[in-house]
């Protein structure tokens, strides 16, 4: 099971802006931790496994921070509406485009997903997979 995500940036203000643009409408909660951020999602009291937490932290050696090729986050959305609305709140919020919201015809025919980059880089998707809702081919 993954504990938690990690992405380096080099200005957790910028940082800030974007990731609490979308991430509070998902259920996460922000917690800040030596000038660090943690958005973590609430859990149960009957829950025995946690889901993974994700940290915007500045590198530990002081060096810029890098993105990796090929990394990228993804999180879930209720529906299409949602990535949506969350994929322009966080291109207002400071990201840029990565792949407008919509169906992609490499994944299945419910896979709804938007693509970003934060203000550093680091790739993010927003995805919602709702078998209820119109699919690519609907």
């Amino acid at each position: 099971m993954i504990a938690y995500v990690t992405v380096g940036v080099d200005d957790i203000a910028r940082a800030e802006r974007f990731y609490s643009a979308f991430l509070p409408a998902l259920g996460y909660e922000l917690e800040r931790y030596h000038g660090d951020l943690s958005y973590a999602l609430p859990t149960q009291p009957d829950q025995t496994n946690q889901p993974p937490e994700f940290y915007v932290k500045s590198p530990f050696d002081g060096q810029s921070a890098s993105v990796g090729n090929g990394t990228m986050v993804a999180f879930e959305a209720r529906n299409q509406a949602q990535v949506r609305d969350l994929h322009a709140a966080a291109l207002a919020a400071g990201g840029s485009d990565e792949g407008a919201p919509g169906f992609r015809a490499s994944y299945g025919p419910q896979f709804y997903v938007g693509y970003l980059r934060d203000p550093q880089g680091n790739k993010i998707a927003l995805f919602s997979s709702d078998p209820s809702e119109p699919g690519r081919d609907g």
